[in-house]
């Protein structure tokens, strides 16, 4: 938690629960990662939070952005953003709106399949596109299924009849999985890339850039390596594997950009036992899965959790959300300890839940509002 949260929460005390995003904390995350890899155009993936104050803080620091649909197109325009800084990266779009964002003047579309091209090709005539490789992500906390890629053998395919139905065939992309713990994962995809990518250019299809995807990590509960560490990773599989001839780079950091940046406040709501003999008390916020918290799913996403009563004697608990939902449970199998004076109406501070929150939150499920967000 950054000073200035810290401040804002003690000062201001607002409604729980509530987010505070460090605007400053997100401007330095930024700066590191383009002093890091300088060679690299930073694409952010607005999904990870779409707030207009980080728009407009990263516009106007140089950025890119990565977008998903209509509406974060829509909404990173709103804020200034012109559209030959954004990339339409899903994979999955609906014609009209590829023709939409075409008109727009949107140039640099992703796509992994047949179908995807072909309507590329109709309704996006010159535009520069990029095939997406499935490739492993092992090591991620937050892996990415078989649902976005395709083999490097049909890219390779995609990509030369990408060229022939008059579009620009700018290069690939791949994703090594979200909040991935493994820096050997870009070696070994980039080993893949390259091949495809210099067999590509012998056949005369000018493939020229490398989108390197996510997978920068925020701070859960394992500890993770430094931002620089993964940086230097990226850059040693990428002269190893392209030497001289390298490609132009792009990459689209999300969850590292504005995960430690902010901070979910929460209130307990209640804290009870199932049995008299149960060990494990119950503890219940007012934020949940619903609200929120949907990398809780699995308990894949381990948030850290700080409370007013720290350092004294904790016990075993099962965290869980509000609504009338069994599902709604955070933590039941991880080994979550919260102090045994915990009480009900104690403020806990959810840490590095900046990215992927407020987008996850519910219109309102059992009547329970958007979780809010204010950016300082």
């Amino acid at each position: 938690m950054t000073e200035r949260i810290f401040r804002y929460l003690r000062e201001q005390q607002p409604e729980t629960p509530c987010l505070v995003i460090d605007l400053d904390m997100v401007e330095h995350n930024f700066r590191r990662m383009r002093e890091l890899l300088p060679a690299a155009h930073i694409f952010y993936a607005m999904k990870a939070n779409p707030a207009a104050p980080i728009l407009t803080r990263l516009a106007g620091l140089g950025s890119r952005f990565d977008t998903a649909s209509r509406g974060e197109i829509e909404i990173a325009m709103a804020t200034g953003v012109s559209a030959d800084r954004i990339s339409f990266g899903n994979t999955i779009k609906k014609e009209r709106d590829i023709a939409w964002a075409y008109q727009q003047g949107v140039r640099l579309f992703a796509f992994d399949s047949e179908a995807e091209l072909q309507k590329l090709a109709r309704v996006a005539p010159g535009a520069r596109v990029f095939c997406r490789v499935l490739v492993d992500c092992g090591g991620a906390e937050w892996p990415l299924s078989r649902k976005f890629g395709c083999s490097p053998e049909m890219a390779k395919d995609l990509l030369r009849k990408a060229k022939a139905q008059g579009l620009d065939a700018y290069g690939v992309s791949f994703h090594v999985g979200s909040q991935q713990t493994d820096l050997e994962q870009w070696d070994k995809a980039l080993g893949q890339i390259s091949q495809m990518f210099f067999a590509l250019v012998e056949e005369g299809v000018d493939v020229r850039m490398v989108n390197l995807g996510g997978g920068f990590p925020a701070q859960y509960r394992a500890e993770v390596r430094g931002i620089e560490a993964y940086c230097e990773a990226v850059t040693r599989a990428l002269v190893r594997h392209f030497g001289n001839r390298m490609p132009e780079v792009i990459i689209e950091p999300g969850r590292s950009m504005v995960g430690d940046a902010g901070v979910l406040q929460t209130e307990v709501v209640l804290i009870s036992r199932k049995s008299a003999n149960d060990r494990k008390r119950w503890v219940y916020l007012d934020v949940g899965k619903f609200g929120g918290l949907a990398e809780t799913m699995d308990e894949s996403i381990k948030y850290r959790l700080r409370t007013p009563r720290d350092g004294t004697r904790t016990g075993p608990v099962i965290v869980a959300g509000p609504t009338c939902d069994s599902a709604d449970i955070l933590y039941e199998k991880t080994d979550y300890r919260l102090p045994l004076s915990l009480k009900v109406g104690d403020r806990i501070d959810i840490l590095s839940t900046g990215a992927y929150t407020t987008t996850y939150s519910s219109v309102a499920f059992n009547g329970f509002q958007p979780l809010k967000s204010v950016c300082i």
